[in-house]
């Protein structure tokens, strides 16, 4: 179905593998197309409910094959409303956690593409770069959106000013990564923590998702009343009665992510 990407689920768990490896997993506009598929496919998949990203090979994403682009005369407006930003804004409109699993370099476009997940894990070889303006450009694909709101403005106009290269312990330190763990043991901590996410109540989550996302753009006042429309919303799950029923006697509760 996928050629630029491996899809699998597991135990719950929507794992989305970029699977260009001799190009460092570089994007391509067959890429886009496909990263913006499978987050639709799992987000209409019930038995899928957490997703988790990563790279194949050494590499998580490079950003931009500029062989896919030579040729020059290239409409950069068009290039991003057509190819990247639909990918993008899939992220956010998909209401189940996504986690991106960086196993080695996020550079560019790449590194934007780490940011738009709710959570990153790093292994501990992996890094980030703002490459952009080593081409003379700037950061695109929500770069300019999440770098700031995750490390501060200072910092993120520092990364994206120099392109300077944060190593994975840099990138923990700033809150940039959730979390780091050894290279040879990545990949398994990864799905471990993505399968906790997956017997989670799924909808809430998606709604916690939602309205924290809105309310970095509202006022109290606003945020208040949506966090009233969300917990109406929850309140009403079966999860939601499970929680409360193994609570009441004293047990694990058996989440379904209804």
């Amino acid at each position: 179905m996928y050629e630029t990407i491996l899809y699998e689920v597991t135990e719950g768990v929507a794992v989305i593998t970029l699977n260009r490896p001799e190009k460092f997993n570089a994007f391509t506009e067959q890429m886009n197309k496909e990263i913006t598929a499978a987050l639709k496919q799992a987000q209409k998949d019930a038995d899928v409910r957490c997703i988790l990203l990563t790279g194949a090979g050494r590499a998580f994403n490079a950003g931009q094959d500029l062989g896919d682009v030579q040729g020059g005369g290239v409409d950069f407006g068009g290039f991003l409303r057509n190819r990247y930003n639909p990918m993008i804004l899939q992220f956010r409109k998909t209401e189940k956690p996504i986690i991106a699993a960086v196993n080695g370099v996020a550079a560019g476009a790449g590194m934007s593409l780490a940011l738009a997940c709710d959570i990153r894990l790093a292994s501990e070889k992996a890094s980030f770069v703002n490459a952009f303006v080593n081409i003379g450009l700037v950061p695109d694909s929500g770069g300019c959106y999440f770098l700031p709101r995750i490390v501060g403005i200072g910092k993120a106009l520092e990364l994206a000013m120099t392109g300077e290269k944060l190593s994975a312990e840099e990138a923990l330190k700033l809150g940039l990564v959730n979390q780091v763990y050894p290279a040879d043991s990545f990949q398994e901590e990864a799905l471990a923590y993505a399968r906790k996410l997956a017997v989670l109540p799924t909808r809430a989550i998606g709604l916690i998702k939602r309205t924290m996302y809105k309310g970095l753009e509202m006022d109290l006042e606003e945020t208040l009343e949506y966090e009233t429309y969300a917990q109406e919303a929850a309140g009403s799950t079966e999860d939601h009665r499970e929680g409360v029923a193994a609570f009441l006697e004293k047990r694990a509760p058996r989440f379904q992510g209804r």
